[in-house]
């Protein structure tokens, strides 16, 4: 199991699929590094060799903010947002959806489980 950049890529799986593991590598990515190392992408992780590994974390040092360093970064953006009070912030700060989207229905995966709130009584329930 290749260790690269402190994270474990499955063995069994193509190399341009394994790279996807690393917060910050999608597929485009992935490929484009492969092709730019001289690495065939449909190899299997476990065929690499050490010098190859090397190569890679050499690329992604030199070349890409993956991992940690991503994360922070995000995570310092949206803070900055916040700061500064602008609607995306506020939208952060309230975990509703940031981009547009409608909330009125179908914004669950920002405001998390349903908090029902009770409703007025019917007409019916007010005759008797």
């Amino acid at each position: 199991m290749p260790r690269i950049q402190g994270v474990d890529l499955p063995n069994n799986k193509p190399i341009y699929i394994s790279l996807t593991y690393l917060y910050g590598v999608g597929r485009a990515r992935a490929i484009e590094m492969c092709f730019s190392l001289g690495i065939e992408p449909m190899r299997k992780a476990i065929d690499l060799t050490e010098d190859e590994i090397s190569h890679i974390n050499a690329y992604l040092d030199k070349e890409i903010v993956i991992e940690g360093q991503l994360r922070r970064s995000v995570q310092q953006d949206i803070a900055r947002l916040r700061e500064i009070h602008c609607y995306r912030g506020t939208r952060h700060r309230r975990s509703l959806p940031v981009r547009g989207q409608r909330t009125r229905t179908n914004a669950r995966t920002r405001k998390g489980v349903k908090k029902t709130v009770a409703g007025k009584k019917g007409v019916k329930d007010m005759r008797h």
